[in-house]
Formats: C-alpha cells, structure tokens, sequence
C-alpha cells in the first residue's frame, strides 16, 4: 500500500469526509468488525438450514453477523433467496424469476414462526428480497409470515423490513393488516444516487410508502435506513434526514457502506465517527424520536434496543 492511500484513511473532525484516493485503501479502525464467533455462527446457520430459512445476515454480508448470531439473534429474509432487483450495493443473489424456479414456499411463514419459537425471541425482524415477479409483491406471503410469529410469540414485537413493492399501497397495506410493531422501509442512500445505487427504485416512491404507513396504522413505529460512504454530500444527507421527517418517519440508521463483494459498488468515502455523531444529532434535532448512527450501524442491527428507545421517548 502506498502512502496516498495510507493518507486517504486518515482522521477526520466533524463535517469531513475521508475520500478515498487510488488503489484499495486499508480500512479505518472504527470500521473495522468485530471478533469472530463461528460455534455461534456455525450451530444458527445449521437451525436455519433445516427449516429451509434464510438471513439477511448471511445473504447481505453483514458486518455484525458474529456479534448477533453469537447473542442469539438474527433477522429472517422470507420470499426465497433471489432478488428480482439488481441493486448496485447489495450483495443478496440475483434472480429472474423466468429463468429460474422462484416458487413461494408456502411452509415459510410457519417455519419462521417455529425458528423464532426455538430462539425464544422476544423481538423478531423479517425482512424480503423484492419479488417484482408477483402481482403483490409477495405482501400476502410477508403477512402471513407476521401472522403466524405473533401466534406463535403472542407477546413477542415484530419488525418488518419491507421493499418498496413498487409503490403497491394496497400492498403495504396488506402487510401492516397484519399487526406489525415496527415498520421500516430502507431508502438506502440520497436522491442524486439512486439512478447508479438503486436503478430500478424511486426516492420519492419509497417516502411515499413511509408516509402511508403512517397514516395508515398511528401505532406503528416508523423507521428508514441508510448508507454513507457512496459519493453523497453532508447536505445531501441532511436534506434526506429532512426528507423523513416530512414523511413523519419516527426512526433512522444510518451506517458506513463497505463492499460487500468485487462486483458491488467501491466505496466513496469513509466517513469519521465524529461525522456520525453529527448526523445523529441534527436528526435528533428535527424531531426523530432516535436516530443510531455509526460506522457499522445497520437497519437491523440492534433493532430490539432502537425500539425500545423510540417508544421511550414517544409523545
């Protein structure tokens, strides 16, 4: 490694971003994951297999994988294991569903259910890959699978981590039905990015679907989640954070994008802890009820903890 690119990791006060130089950069320290875990990882993986489940941690290539399979805890991706989108970030397998055999499983919801039983959980996340293939988006499966947690867990609280279902209201609609405590829909980076991040959404569609699930269903908590590190500006965060809060989003994450493979996008930017610290606090300031934001900060991470802080602090 050259010295260029042992410069451009360097530390960084509030409002400044590292922008990487040339060649691939040594990760910062505060980026950096943490110890690993595989008896835990290893003896969840060999549970989920079983019944057939899938992790957005595996899938997804979370950073935090060790950490939350080693306590226990874990975030189910339902609708298969194929995304119908191409997203230039994610690194969850790509599908067509007229090439390949991408059949619901209807033993899903119930296995889910069985899983999260097993676990003994008291908070549950489910999230999806986007089935653009089906004619709803596959709420009904997502539904269903809400369903059959809580009468498995009746004291249990759920989160759902939902696409988009390319703006299907009714939809949404189907899924919050289902009684879910959380509603979080990621819209994932600035509105200047999504042509190259996220081609195949819409920024103003996604804040549409915020907004309409909280008109919707007054009691759910809503939340979004994004990434930095992807060529945004500090305004153009700013300006995302304001966009929530018009949507009256309750909750945001924001963390550090690492690549996750060679074919996803490169990082931008590493941006300091301070810069972070920063965004949380004009979140906060705007009127999130909490805003958990980090360097390897995700939208399920910790989604048990996040919770509970927004209902504290809930008028």
């Amino acid at each position: 490694m050259g010295d260029r690119s042992e410069r451009a990791v360097r530390q960084a006060g509030p409002g400044e971003l590292i922008q990487i130089g040339a060649g691939r950069p040594r990760l910062p320290e505060w980026a950096r994951r943490g110890p690993t875990h595989f008896e835990s990882l290893h003896r969840l993986k060999r549970d989920l297999r079983r019944l057939n489940l899938h992790t957005v941690c595996e899938s997804a290539r979370c950073p935090n994988i060790h950490e939350c399979f080693h306590r226990g805890a874990a975030t189910f991706m339902i609708l298969g294991n194929l995304c119908t989108r191409g997203c230039g970030f994610c690194a969850v397998p790509k599908g067509n569903p007229r090439l390949q055999d991408m059949r619901l499983d209807p033993a899903e919801p119930e296995a889910v259910a069985e899983m999260a039983a097993r676990m003994q959980l008291r908070y549950v996340v489910i999230t999806s890959v986007n089935r653009d293939d089906l004619p709803d988006g596959g709420a009904a499966h997502f539904a269903a699978t809400v369903r059959a947690v809580r009468r498995a867990l009746p004291e249990v609280r759920v989160e759902v981590l939902t696409p988009d279902f390319c703006g299907n209201l009714d939809a949404v609609a189907e899924v919050l039905g289902a009684g879910p405590h959380v509603f979080n829909h990621n819209l994932e980076t600035v509105r200047r990015l999504y042509r190259r991040v996220r081609p195949q959404a819409d920024y103003r569609q996604s804040l549409a679907v915020l907004a309409f699930a909280r008109r919707s269903r007054a009691g759910v908590l809503t939340k979004s989640g994004f990434m930095a590190g992807l060529g945004e500006t500090d305004e153009e965060v700013r300006e995302l954070l304001r966009d929530l809060r018009a949507a009256d989003t309750d909750v945001a994450t924001i963390g550090q994008y690492l690549q996750p493979t060679r074919r996803n996008l490169p990082v931008a930017a590493y941006v300091s802890p301070a810069q972070f610290e920063a965004w949380r606090e004009y979140g906060l300031g705007l009127g999130f009820k909490m805003v958990f934001s980090g360097p390897l900060v995700r939208s399920s991470y910790m989604a048990d903890a996040v919770s509970e802080e927004a209902r504290r602090t809930r008028p």
